[in-house]
């Protein structure tokens, strides 16, 4: 007799406990190879790509598309045509960590996606295209029918859409695979707009949650900015916070970032006032490491870090998040800038992963890509602080007794007063400041 095994929503890393069924792959009756993509979900923190820890047929889908579901709910079952009377084969530390998941009964161990046996054989991921012709019929857990499939849209465009209040079912698709692109959204929206600026006749309806109604568009509060709204009350409310603010001439920096960009060694390479001031934050926490610490309430220890995972706060189409470039510390400013060009990208394109947000140490903002000069930044929960960078301007300045035009920025550094002394704070952001006032200090201090 064949055997039916469930896949329970694994935990995607974080102490997260529930995530956002985006859409399947796979539909009941089709076959499915081991690691193949069956499904996208959506956590507070990244958008993730689930593959099947089995092979065989799927019996059955015990969510729709579009449910958010807890952290060891079967999510699916399938029919692996096993026999269970027969001998079982030798555990191998993947199987043996399925096992686990499945029964519950050893500890369960936090799993990140792409766990399991590597199949040789056959494609890991299902296309888009082969995804967009699947049945759309769905199945519930006693195989009657559900709800239809989603349509095809990558996650950035998810998120565009429903900040409109646009339903992805109205919009005509023109992607490449069947799928809803971001200028599909807009032309919709174009569309709509006018047809509603035509009608002789506009009545208000009473305002739900949801959606665009009258003069008012209504988002469900979840996912990442859920996510950041809680972490940053939370750390507004439980961290005494200080900011502090220098007002530095950059000139010096900039005329040095002219000449590595015309330098061979940087030739290739993106490189921008952002990474020269990550690399004087690095320099000037060797000289002071309290910046670099975290307060751990439960043990009542000042916990000092020995490495540096720096975190730079991003804007997304998902909202404001913080990846961070893990060792940071230990990387040239070539490196530095490589980084920090990947980093952004994959932000932007929605593909940040949970690793990617976790065990940031110390945190830059860059509001001066905004035009702001200044800011009171708020903590990235665990950290000490963050550095906020403002808009570069040429201003009058005195420069060698004389007044001349300078390339003048703000920095504001706020940092939790538990851990961080006024003097501390104030010797680390001037340390900056002098280093990007004068390059020299840069091998000085560096």
């Amino acid at each position: 007799m064949a055997e039916v095994r469930s896949f329970l929503l694994p935990d995607l890393g974080e102490g997260l406990t529930d995530a956002e069924l985006i859409s399947w792959f796979v539909a009941v009756g089709d076959t499915v190879e081991l690691n193949q993509i069956i499904a996208e979900v959506e956590t507070a923190k990244a958008s993730v790509e689930l593959p099947s820890p089995y092979a065989g047929t799927v019996t059955a889908l015990h969510a729709a598309a579009g449910a958010t579901v807890d952290v060891g709910t079967a999510i699916i079952d399938i029919d692996t045509g096993e026999d269970p009377a027969a001998p079982a084969a030798p555990t191998t530390p993947q199987t043996s960590a399925a096992a686990e998941a499945e029964t519950g009964t050893l500890e369960r161990i936090p799993v990140l996606v792409g766990y399991g046996v590597a199949g040789d054989g056959g494609s890991r991921r299902r296309s888009r295209a082969a995804a967009a012709d699947v049945a759309t019929d769905r199945c519930d857990a006693t195989g009657g029918p559900a709800a239809e499939a989603r349509p095809l849209a990558k996650p950035p465009v998810r998120f565009y859409a429903q900040q409109q209040g646009v339903d992805l079912a109205e919009v005509p698709a023109t992607g490449p695979h069947g799928d809803v692109t971001r200028d599909d959204v807009t032309d919709y929206l174009a569309a709509r707009q006018a047809s509603e600026t035509s009608a002789e006749s506009v009545s208000t309806p009473p305002v739900v949650a949801g959606g665009t109604i009258g003069d008012e568009t209504r988002v469900a509060i979840k996912g990442v900015r859920k996510h950041t709204a809680a972490a940053m009350v939370t750390s507004a409310f439980t961290a005494p916070h200080v900011t502090e603010f220098v007002t530095v001439d950059v000139t010096p920096t900039l005329e040095l970032l002219d000449r590595l960009r015309a330098h061979r060694q940087f030739t290739d390479v993106r490189l921008t006032p952002l990474a020269l001031i990550a690399k004087a934050l690095l320099i000037a926490l060797r000289r002071n490491p309290s910046l670099n610490s975290h307060w751990d309430d439960e043990a009542q220890e000042i916990v000092t870090k020995h490495y540096v995972n720096l975190g730079i706060a991003a804007a997304t189409p998902r909202g404001l998040m913080v990846p961070n470039i893990k060792h940071a510390h230990r990387l040239g400013l070539r490196e530095l800038a490589d980084a920090l060009v990947d980093l952004t990208r994959t932000a932007k394109e929605g593909k940040t992963g949970p690793a990617d947000l976790a065990g940031g140490t110390i945190t830059i903002t860059n509001v001066g890509v905004f035009g702001v000069d200044a800011g009171t930044p708020i903590l990235n929960p665990g950290e000490a602080a963050i550095l906020c960078f403002g808009a570069i301007r040429n201003q009058p300045w005195e420069f060698e007794g004389d007044i001349a035009l300078r390339s003048v920025t703000t920095l504001s550094l706020s940092f939790d007063h538990r851990l961080v002394d006024g003097e501390q704070g104030s010797k680390f952001l001037a340390d900056i400041g002098r280093i990007l006032s004068d390059p020299l200090e840069f091998v000085a201090l560096g």
